[in-house]
């Protein structure tokens, strides 16, 4: 093997291990919003969003038309943690397909979320980030939500 060989071998694998690294800090960066999510602990969510972060979920209205809610991030906050101990949740996360650009990461995330050990509905969660003083933060977070064709 020629030198030149030796370092465009020894470059690559650098890089590979460079963007697996940066996969495994944007993995954390979810894990730790759900994390905050399951615990009703906003301070624990916030440290991993931007200030101005974009809530939606697309579903359908009662005539079977899609729609898009947007949420405001404060109310989101106030209804998880007004959650009364008395009721459990738990969004499943099945899978994450992340995807990262430079400074840009998004997360697709099937899930099933079940309410008090009973399945409610699943859908996909699309994160997408911004890596900023070199931490990565959600900048905004759309799902789906369905109770039918739920196998994924």
């Amino acid at each position: 093997m020629t030198k030149a060989v030796i370092i465009i071998l020894m470059f690559c694998s650098l890089k590979a291990l460079a963007q697996n690294n940066e996969q495994e800090n944007v993995r954390t960066t979810i894990e730790t919003f759900f994390e905050g999510f399951h615990k009703q602990d906003s301070t624990v969510i916030k440290q991993v969003v931007a200030d101005n972060i974009i809530l939606q979920s697309i579903g359908r209205d009662k005539n079977g038309n899609t729609i898009i809610k947007s949420d405001e991030f404060s109310q989101f906050l106030k209804s998880i943690v007004s959650i009364p101990s008395t009721v459990t949740f738990e969004e499943k996360i099945l899978g994450y397909n992340i995807q990262i650009d430079g400074n840009m990461a998004n997360v697709w995330t099937p899930y099933e979320f079940w309410l008090n050990d009973q399945f409610s509905h699943c859908g996909v969660n699309s994160f997408q980030l911004v890596k900023m003083n070199d931490a990565w933060k959600i900048i905004y977070l759309i799902d789906t939500r369905r109770k039918e064709g739920c196998e994924y």
